[in-house]
């Protein structure tokens, strides 16, 4: 399998692997397993995985963290998480789906991350799964690669909420021609400014104070510190 090789993952039980890849359609069609017992093994382990990043990483309390769990290991992030790696390359489809386009439908793509995750443990353990998700997940997360979170705002408005704080955006500057403004953006926790953003429109001046606000708090220097 290119896959295995690519992510040089050298191993003697290449057909777990490629259980992980087999969609129902296709088993259904071959007389196959599927890859549905092995997602349910690795969103099992995603969870403790993230679960133990954070909690090992960051100072966020209890309600903090299951929220931001909650963002990392969703649909979302897992269909990211895949693509980032090609692993909808070895999807096994059945006729029908294949003519439907689901080598690229999120759902069954971020399905193929837990059980190739799931496969993984099962072939190498939970040190090797580890160092894995360290080398090709984490830095999505740290360096801020998850496209799908673009309301800034809600995210923090969360954050926020769960320690009973309260949050406003305060427009410190506006600078320029009536057509062509510059916004400068303070967003305020407990009248406490915690992160600046500044853009042609109030609202992505806002979004940019907010992203920076909780760029602070992932670094532990921000809103729970």
């Amino acid at each position: 399998m290119k896959l295995l090789e690519r992510l040089n993952i050298k191993t003697e039980h290449e057909s777990l692997y490629a259980q992980a890849f087999t969609h129902t359609s296709y088993a259904n069609e071959h007389g196959l397993l599927s890859y549905e017992r092995l997602e349910y093994l690795g969103d099992a382990i995603l969870e403790l995985f993230i679960s133990d990043y954070l909690y090992r990483n960051t100072e966020y309390d209890e309600g903090v963290m299951t929220k931001m769990r909650a963002h990392y290991v969703c649909e979302d992030a897992l269909y990211e998480y895949s693509l980032k790696l090609n692993l909808n390359e070895e999807l096994l489809l059945g006729k029908g789906e294949f003519e439907n386009g689901g080598k690229y439908r999120k759902a069954i793509v971020a399905d193929i991350f837990e059980a190739f995750i799931g496969a993984l443990y099962l072939d190498q353990g939970l040190e090797t799964v580890h160092k894995f998700l360290n080398t090709h997940m984490i830095p999505m997360i740290e360096n801020h690669q998850l496209d799908f979170i673009k309301d800034y705002k809600s995210l923090l408005q969360e954050l926020v909420q769960t320690d009973k704080k309260s949050l406003e955006y305060i427009t410190v500057k506006e600078e320029g021609p009536a057509h062509h403004k510059t916004f400068t953006v303070e967003v305020r926790i407990d009248q406490i400014c915690y992160g600046v953003g500044i853009a042609h429109s109030k609202k992505e001046a806002e979004q940019n104070a907010a992203k920076s606000a909780l760029n602070k708090a992932q670094d532990g220097t921000g809103i729970h510190s």
